[in-house]
């Protein structure tokens, strides 16, 4: 599924000389804010569909959608892993838009089925069989979008910097994407160190921080069953941001979030470290810099509140 406003135009095109879309532009987009959204990320899909709006984009709920799987269920059940995203990407392709995505793990999950039903491997036939049997239908791709690219690519940087109300000039943030969205796959900037949600920090007036550790994996699930080794890593995470001097952390993962807010204080006791970091997400900057009101941001609902970083801009 192609549609004129995109075609030709990869998510590098901002940055090789790709031109953005002249202000005013409308864009609307299906959204699938999978489970984490709807629970412990709550905040991530509020400020992601409320600073959408503030820049023109809707961002309309996919009706009936179901649980991507994530990435785990692949070593599980490959059949269900393909068919349950292929489900929901059925239902895209019949209301006939490109998909937004905001969490990383589901922007994986959902690529993945999407490039089976590019391929021609027997996979393929049997998510169509899956599909058929609950009277859905997938014969091709569909277009996927993460919410971070729709924002530096399709809205682009000139629309978010005229739009911007506070300003938040002396505000250190450090961008950790994690290991997910970047990979090669999904053609972003560079796989190691991308730039574009560096690029949209800035746009707000933050001053974002070298963070070289920005694609480095948190442990994700594995704090459940190897905790000791998922501390240490999110433990390095938190050090080089401390070390750079960031206020703040800025993420697009609810996992990623989830370990580096939740564990901080088991971090500190078995390290010795006495961290304090706000993890927020970078949508809940971004609503904040274009004027949107600070509660409704979400910023006091982490274990390390951020609040008192952003009370002065308010």
């Amino acid at each position: 599924m192609t549609d004129a406003r995109t075609k030709g135009a990869g998510p590098k095109a901002g940055l090789e000389g790709g031109t953005e879309p002249e202000a005013g532009a409308a864009l609307k987009y299906s959204f699938f804010p999978g489970c984490s959204l709807h629970s412990t990320a709550r905040e991530y899909h509020e400020t992601a569909v409320k600073s959408m709006a503030a820049l023109g984009v809707e961002l309309e709920e996919l009706e009936d959608w179901n649980c991507c799987g994530a990435t785990a269920l692949s070593s599980a059940d490959t059949l269900l892993s393909y068919a349950l995203p292929a489900r929901n990407l059925a239902m895209v392709a019949e209301v006939g838009r490109p998909l937004a995505v905001a969490c990383n793990s589901c922007f994986v999950t959902l690529n993945r089925a999407n490039a089976v039903m590019a391929s021609d491997t027997p996979w393929r036939k049997k998510v169509q069989e899956a599909l058929a049997a609950i009277g859905r239908r997938l014969t091709r791709p569909v277009e996927i979008r993460h919410t971070l690219h729709i924002l530096r690519h399709e809205v682009g940087l000139d629309r978010l910097r005229e739009k911007v109300t506070r300003r938040l000039e002396g505000l250190k943030v450090a961008p950790y994407y994690g290991c997910q969205i970047a990979r090669p796959r999904h053609q972003w900037g560079d796989p190691e160190l991308p730039v574009e949600m560096d690029e949209v920090l800035a746009a707000t007036g933050a001053e974002v921080v070298r963070y070289d550790r920005k694609t480095k994996c948190c442990g994700g699930a594995l704090m459940t069953t190897k905790e000791d080794i998922v501390l240490s890593i999110n433990e390095e995470l938190l050090r080089e941001a401390k070390a750079r001097g960031a206020d703040i952390i800025a993420v697009c993962c609810p996992m990623c979030q989830m370990n580096l807010d939740a564990y901080q204080g088991k971090i500190n006791s078995r390290f010795g470290t006495d961290y304090s970091i706000p993890i927020v997400y970078y949508t809940q900057l971004v609503g904040f810099a274009l004027g949107l009101d600070e509660a409704e941001m979400g910023f006091s609902r982490g274990f390390v509140p951020a609040t008192k970083y952003l009370r002065k801009y308010a």
